[in-house]
């Protein structure tokens, strides 16, 4: 087949218009065009009265070989590439030992289901409970103000990306298609097919429930196994070696094969394993707060007149700004039409992250607006940068008035530098509630600066953006994993054989698509490590 890229369409077009502009671009008759697929589909909306779709499309002809020599020279015509997933290995059976997975977010979801499809039957654990039984202590604290540390929006099956806006696309260099994999084994789940094709795929936090409990049916289904509540406290080292785990209940499990896959919250986790001399170093990250704005806003911002049409939704946004001070302030996982939700997992602190649901038709849309930091913000051992996430979130639940409400304020409050006593039109989505006041020290004063320079710019892109009845909410530091544990080129820990550090808690992703494609690789390392015998 010939793929087409970068072919626009007016936003209302007709499928007429779209086999035209198809037959247009090949010179083709109509009867030299058999058919078509979409592969991906988007929106340029830099004019707003001019709102394009943007298609990339895989077409089938009757002669391809003399279109592709006649249109050589064309850069927005190739061959369609083959994005099929082939295993690298298959299991014989004959293992004494099974690979362990530890955690069930999208890396170890994906690592646990690639190696079962392989044949090698994982044992995953989680300390977290099953993903509804997770919700339901996740509403504890939205509702009721009472947090389960082993059971939240953090741990539980599915990882923190259950509870979020379940965006599915990445900027990550993926030449092998693991992306496709990871698309294709979501629909089997449950996944609206549109994912496929279009260009910021997402899906939001209800479905993502259900389909966490079909992947987990198809791993169980083909030998592997899922055990909840099982917390690993220890990593068993042998010379170097990994040769298996304890769990909190003193249960020792045997496997020269560790995927750690356990999120960038599992601070007890990375404890460890720095006690143990697993090699692992502090890494740059992101702090800030949430910005809450009506969606209206935003929606007339980007699309103009085309605001509320079908085709595009809730519209979105995404900024950065560079600062005098040398700091660089973006937007960070922006949600249209969701809410801003409780993210903490330790009793005692406030951490704000963002939902939306498939629908995104909530009255807010909201972002983190964050500050870019680096290990010289927080000199010291390898977690240092923990300790002022722990410190920041501390201090939130302080201002917050120590019931995991978290402390607000107007955005023209803010930039004024005085404190919020009264909402205005923007009513908070966050729930246990928000308690107003001066977000001033809720940040080092680097941030707090870079962030007040950096709003008015953002309303420059974004007209109203700076609106006094915004609302901020604070803290956001749970942006990335502060450390990273570095792994070599067969994807093991550089001094620890047999530890297979991945994902976003190890610092190899950011987001779930990153996630589950970091866990298809790992798999794929584990599975040849062990037909090679290592």
């Amino acid at each position: 087949m010939l793929r087409i890229t970068e072919l626009k369409l007016p936003l209302d077009h007709s499928q007429a218009l779209l086999n035209e502009a198809i037959r247009h671009r090949l010179a083709i008759s109509n009867d030299e065009l058999i058919g078509f697929t979409i592969f991906r589909q988007g929106v340029d909306a830099r004019k707003q009265q001019a709102i394009n779709l943007i298609y990339t499309l895989d077409v089938e002809t009757t002669n391809e070989p003399s279109i592709l020599t006649r249109l050589q020279d064309d850069p927005f015509i190739s061959i369609t590439p083959d994005t099929t997933y082939r295993f690298v290995a298959q299991s014989s059976g004959n293992w004494h030992e099974r690979p362990i997975v530890i955690g069930t977010g999208p890396c170890g979801l994906f690592a646990g289901l690639i190696l079962a499809q392989m044949g090698f039957k994982p044992l995953i654990l989680e300390r977290g409970k099953s993903v509804r039984e997770r919700t339901k202590d996740t509403f504890g604290l939205w509702r009721n103000r009472v947090l389960n540390p082993e059971s939240n929006v953090q741990f539980g099956e599915g990882g923190a990306g259950t509870f979020s806006d379940g965006k599915l696309y990445t900027q990550i260099k993926d030449p092998h298609h693991y992306g496709r994999k990871v698309l294709t084994e979501l629909v089997k789940a449950g996944a609206p097919e549109e994912i496929l094709h279009v260009s910021k795929p997402h899906i939001g936090t209800f479905r993502l429930v259900s389909m966490v409990e079909h992947i987990r049916a198809t791993i169980e289904s083909l030998g592997g196994e899922i055990r909840f509540q099982s917390r690993v406290d220890e990593l068993i080292i042998d010379n170097g070696q990994v040769t298996g785990v304890t769990l909190s209940d003193g249960e020792m499990i045997s496997s020269r094969h560790v995927v750690l896959a356990v999120g960038h919250s599992a601070r007890d986790t990375f404890n460890m394993l720095y006690e143990r001399g697993v090699y692992i170093e502090a890494k740059a990250f992101s702090i800030g707060f949430r910005i809450e704005h009506p969606q209206a806003l935003i929606d007339a911002c980007r699309y103009g007149s085309h605001a509320g049409h079908p085709k595009l939704g809730a519209a979105d946004y995404k900024l950065v700004h560079h600062c005098r001070n040398g700091r660089t302030v973006y937007s960070f996982c922006m949600c249209p039409g969701g809410t801003v939700v409780a993210a903490t997992s330790e009793i005692g602190h406030v951490v704000t992250n963002g939902m939306s649901q498939y629908s995104r038709n909530e009255r807010n849309a909201n972002s983190g607006i964050v500050v870019g930091i680096t290990p010289e913000d927080y000199p010291g051992h390898s977690l240092a940068g923990i300790a002022l996430q722990r410190h920041l979130e501390a201090h939130a639940f302080e201002l917050g008035g120590g019931t995991y409400q978290a402390p607000g304020q107007l955005v023209g409050d803010f930039l004024n530098n005085k404190p919020s006593s009264a909402l205005g039109s923007v009513q908070p989505s966050y729930t246990p509630g928000v308690q107003l006041g001066d977000l001033a020290t809720a940040l080092p004063n680097y941030a707090i600066d870079a962030i007040r320079e950096a709003l008015p710019a953002f309303d420059k892109k974004i007209k109203g953006f700076t609106m006094n009845d915004a609302l901020l909410t604070g803290v956001e530091t749970r942006t990335s994993s502060p450390v990273r544990i570095k792994r070599n080129a067969f994807y093991q820990s550089i001094n620890t054989q047999g530890l297979y550090p991945a994902g976003e808690g190890a610092g190899y992703a950011g987001g779930i698509l990153s996630a589950a494609v970091d866990g298809i690789k790992v798999a794929e390392a584990v599975a040849l490590a062990m037909i090679g015998g290592q």
